[in-house]
């Protein structure tokens, strides 16, 4: 009798964790959040160390974009490389993740979980390019890691539970990043590399190996 009882929690529990990865999306790389670091950790150093972006010496009362630092352009442009790469590199190792898995990458748990992420941040990008227009670059960086953090968190349902917890944390420093302008760089280096960095070889070793 103990027997048939300890089949029928066994049966039930792999039916419960069936049904989770049918409505969770778990093809999601922790090599990739490794290499998301590491290229918004470089993309950082290099926006720093020569194109001079510093956050606490931007002047915030230009309301005009033309009077903006010339070198943010190349700032934006170095953000949109480090962001095209992230994104690139995240779809290629979840294909593969997916494929290795004998499961279909894009399926309808996908679609939930890209478009929970994209209305957050849409609306942060349309946020941060009002602060360009109005000069007030020193909120750029806190204001993407806050947005991003919300796209996390608001995805995270269709997903891993840990994503949540990354959400978490890239809100607190986005927040941290609004109240120390100054440190908006180093606050954004540490959301998006250091962070991303550990996340993802935690992912890995728990999920992928």
């Amino acid at each position: 009798m103990q027997e048939d009882e300890q089949g029928y929690i066994q049966d039930i529990a792999e039916m419960r964790s069936m049904m989770e990865r049918s409505s969770k999306f778990m093809s999601l790389s922790g090599l990739a959040g490794v290499m998301a670091g590491i290229y918004a950790l470089a993309g950082a150093w290099i926006a720093w160390q020569f194109f001079g972006f510093n956050p606490e010496q931007l002047d915030s009362n230009s309301t005009n974009i033309s009077d903006l630092p010339p070198n943010l352009l190349m700032v934006i442009f170095l953000s949109i490389i480090v962001l095209i790469l992230s994104i690139g590199t995240a779809v290629f190792l979840s294909y593969r993740n997916a494929h290795k898995r004998g499961e279909k990458f894009w399926n309808s748990t996908a679609k939930r979980l890209l478009i929970n992420m994209t209305i957050p941040l849409l609306a942060g990008g349309l946020l941060i390019l009002i602060l360009l227009t109005k000069g007030l670059i020193g909120f750029i960086a806190p204001f993407s890691l806050l947005f991003y953090g919300l796209a996390l968190y608001n995805a995270s349902k269709y997903t891993y539970e840990e994503v949540r917890s990354l959400g978490l944390i890239e809100i607190a420093l986005g927040l941290t990043g609004c109240l120390f302008v100054e440190y908006g760089l180093l606050c954004w280096a540490a959301g998006f590399g250091l962070v991303h960095i550990i996340y993802g070889i935690y992912m890995h070793y728990r999920y992928e190996r």
